[in-house]
């Protein structure tokens, strides 16, 4: 725990009463880890196929070695396989919905919009900066994030989303808006937290807003000083009671299969930080739900 002369002598242009220092926290190219985790695995024997649309989960119980079946379109070959663990993300509720899962709790996609500081303003941020977290929420808030390339990525905001993939506004599918919209637990979650969620789209819309909150931080920092930059799309589990999950969810659905299968429908942030000990975590489920 730092004071605010501590805060001034590590970050000199932020400004604040107490905060936390970690001075061992790095960045990584999260890209880069991933195509690594790939080549590992495939060292290990371990096949990848990307552009694979999973489309049906179905018994092959005459081959007791190799009793489920996972089939794409008919453009694309079917695996069979003994045991199936899915990590759909975005499609985590379709996908287990596959194989009888409830649709509870269901993804509702949440766009995180940045900004980028200008070139000649990096000079600003040296290290990560984060916010005091609002418990009710499972979103970072806006904060300074230094990346592997230079660049300085300032937010992001937590909008809903109108596609399970929708990176930009202009990014639109009606069923997709419709399906989130017309959840009992969206609806609750409107109704508790109708001017956060208003001020989060004005924010998004108006990049003066948004600075105003980075200002608390970094008061030096100007309207002209920032660009819009990239955004994500976080998958967010939600009840039908209103609620954010913010724990593991695993499900195996229900009928002949669910001893052979294990959804993972959600698993907390950090995700990409804490990959490795999820991973650990979905392992040692996995060994317990298959008996291995």
């Amino acid at each position: 725990m730092i004071d605010s002369k501590r805060i001034t002598d590590i970050e000199p242009h932020c400004k604040g009463l107490k905060a936390l220092w970690s001075p061992h926290t790095g960045i990584v190219d999260w890209g880069y880890v991933t195509k690594k985790f790939g080549e590992d695995f495939e060292k290990r024997g371990g096949k990848i196929y990307t552009s694979y649309p999973l489309e049906k989960i179905e018994d092959n119980l005459k081959d007791s070695n190799y009793p489920i079946r996972v089939s794409s379109d008919p453009s694309y070959a079917d695996f069979e396989t003994k045991n199936l663990i899915t990590c759909a993300g975005l499609q985590s509720d379709r996908v287990a919905a596959l194989s009888g899962c409830s649709t509870d709790p269901k993804i509702v996609p949440f766009r995180g919009e940045y900004l980028l500081l200008k070139p000649e303003k990096k000079h600003l941020v040296k290290t990560n900066i984060y916010p005091v977290p609002d418990p009710r929420f499972p979103f970072l808030g806006v904060h300074f994030t230094p990346r592997m390339n230079g660049d300085i990525w300032l937010g992001p905001n937590a909008v809903l989303a109108y596609k399970r993939e929708g990176y930009s506004y202009f990014s639109i599918s009606p069923s997709d808006l419709l399906e989130s919209l017309s959840y009992s637990g969206m609806q609750k979650l409107v109704k508790k937290h109708f001017t956060f969620g208003i001020k989060e789209l004005y924010r998004g819309i108006w990049i003066a807003a948004q600075v105003k909150q980075l200002q608390r931080f970094i008061p030096e920092l100007k309207y002209s000083d920032v660009t819009r930059g990239p955004s994500g799309v976080r998958a967010q589990a939600m009840d039908s009671a209103g609620n954010l999950v913010d724990d593991f969810v695993f499900d195996s659905g229900t009928g002949k299969l669910s001893s052979l299968i294990m959804h993972v429908r959600n698993a907390p942030s950090p995700a990409a930080t804490s990959s490795l000990a999820i991973a650990k975590m979905i392992t040692s489920e996995a060994i317990t739900r298959f008996k291995l």
